[in-house]
């Protein structure tokens, strides 16, 4: 009888007033105040104040019910789709909200309420997934930046196909240890990009020496990059770099050259079409030939089969030698110039450079970390 009458009383009563009464009401449902065989007249009276035409009466209901675990789902809904200043409450704040409510918000929501979203104290994986197909740059940066937010491999990499572009996603994806390799190393690359069309950068260097020196970078950092790589996320990285047309002999020599050889071993898997035991034993324990027939195999020509052959031995000799990584490029370019072999000669002195650049940035680490220590 007393929501009968608050309800007459509703009716006439001015829009404070109205916004005070809906904010006691809603507060003794969420406190349990309201006795239980009243309790389904008190949603009705909230259902029917979901109508009211001043936002100040919804903004009171969503003010007390945003932390009510048991409040009623048609309320909370309509509330979560109100204006913002309304929605904000609920969509940061109720548990009763579930991923697929969120998901559904996402996609017909405004900027607002994806931002809203990507807040919230906890963010599933579905829900993640979902603003990352949907969000723009703002959205994503506030769900990388959100602790609570937890995302599949599969949305970072998403994330990192479509926004990309922007610096600071760049950097708060490369900062995460969960990025997956493949992903990680398309960054590399558009960060790579980024700084050959910087039009200060072209004008110190010039275009052409802009590009390489900027793709000999990538190169080193992916290299790199594959030497902490687990087994697990190797194919999906070679798979990657393949698709990209980055599996060159340029590169691959210089994985070998720099002793990535479980890097190299799964490139030449994926190449050859052969099968990884065979690779392995073929690149471990195999005679020249045989190693030359593997590389044949995964498409390199008969001059390029027989270098890489070559540096496969020199690699089983002087892999374990302190510095011996760098002598396998000496001795290979030692040799090329000595047979007169132009083509090769070209190629590994790129790969040296690479070899040099990737040791330089070595010692670079090395010492940052030798400061720090010592500080």
């Amino acid at each position: 009888m007393i929501v009968h009458a608050f309800l007459r009383w509703v009716e006439t009563a001015r829009a404070a007033d109205r916004a005070k009464a809906a904010s006691v009401l809603a507060r003794a449902y969420a406190r349990s105040r309201i006795a239980p065989d009243d309790r389904r007249a008190a949603e009705m009276a909230m259902i029917f104040l979901l109508d009211d035409p001043t936002p100040k009466v919804r903004l009171a209901l969503a003010e007390a019910l945003a932390d009510c675990e048991d409040a009623p789902r048609a309320v909370i809904l309509p509330l979560a789709e109100d204006q913002p200043e309304i929605a904000a409450h609920i969509i940061l704040r109720s548990q009763l909200l579930t991923d697929g409510d969120l998901v559904d918000l996402a996609a017909k929501g405004s900027d607002v309420t994806r931002m809203l979203i990507a807040h919230r104290a906890t963010v599933s994986r579905p829900v993640s997934a979902a603003l990352v197909e949907v969000g723009d740059v703002p959205d994503v940066l506030a769900l990388l930046e959100n602790e609570g937010a937890a995302f599949s491999r599969r949305s970072l990499s998403r994330i990192a196909d479509r926004l990309g572009h922007d610096a600071e996603i760049r950097a708060l994806l490369l900062d995460r240890e969960d990025l997956p390799s493949d992903a990680r190393q398309a960054l590399v690359e558009k960060i790579g990009t980024a700084l050959a069309g910087f039009g200060l950068i072209q004008a110190a260097v010039g275009t052409g020496r802009v590009e390489r020196i900027t793709r000999e970078a990538c190169d080193v950092a992916t290299i790199g990059m594959a030497g902490d790589v687990t087994a697990a996320e190797m194919p999906a990285l070679v798979e990657h770099l393949r698709l990209a047309g980055r599996l060159t002999p340029v590169f691959l020599l210089h994985a070998l050259c720099t002793g990535r050889v479980e890097f190299f071993a799964a490139a030449i898997t994926d190449l050859s079409g052969q099968a990884e035991r065979r690779v392995r034993s073929i690149l471990s324990h195999g005679r020249e030939a045989a190693v030359r027939a593997l590389y044949e195999t995964a498409g390199l020509g008969r001059d390029i089969s027989a270098l890489f052959a070559e540096a496969t031995m020199l690699w089983r000799s002087e892999a374990k030698e302190e510095g011996g990584m760098l002598s396998v490029s000496e001795r290979l370019l030692s040799r090329a110039r000595a047979a007169g072999n132009a083509s090769c000669q070209s190629m590994l002195e790129l790969v040296e450079r690479l070899v040099i650049a990737e040791q330089r940035q070595t010692a670079r680490s090395y010492a940052l970390i030798a400061t720090r220590e010592a500080a």
